[in-house]
């Protein structure tokens, strides 16, 4: 499986790009975005990424929250086509955030990486 995580404002540089962002990435022109899918049902849901905002969010709450809700049967299907992909070639992650390693996407990169 080879699966890599990019931000969304870098050049393409192959493989099946998806954004994972439940929102739209600011500043960013859909036409310039060069992206293959948009999995916006499978990033954290409004509240949970208002929270992680917040003044009380701490990180490995949000991760144990985010797995919560990636456990959800309408975001397995999500998970399933992702893995797909994974398995059929490169699959790259996209995502507008700045720290890639402190976000939603590296607890759905861990969970996409672990065999059922």
């Amino acid at each position: 499986m080879s699966v890599r995580v990019e931000r969304v404002y870098e050049a393409p540089d192959g493989g099946v790009r998806v954004l994972v962002d439940r929102l739209w990435p600011r500043g960013l022109k859909k036409e310039d975005a060069h992206l293959d899918r948009w999995a916006k049902e499978i990033a954290p849901s409004t509240e949970l990424r208002q929270w992680f905002h917040g003044p009380q969010s701490e990180y490995g709450e949000f991760a144990r929250r985010y797995r919560t809700e990636l456990d959800a049967p309408q975001v397995q299907q999500e998970l399933a086509e992702l893995r797909e992909l994974a398995q059929n070639g490169d699959l790259v992650l996209l995502t507008a955030v700045k720290e890639p390693s402190h976000s939603h996407v590296n607890v759905l990169l861990e969970r996409l990486e672990q065999v059922d």
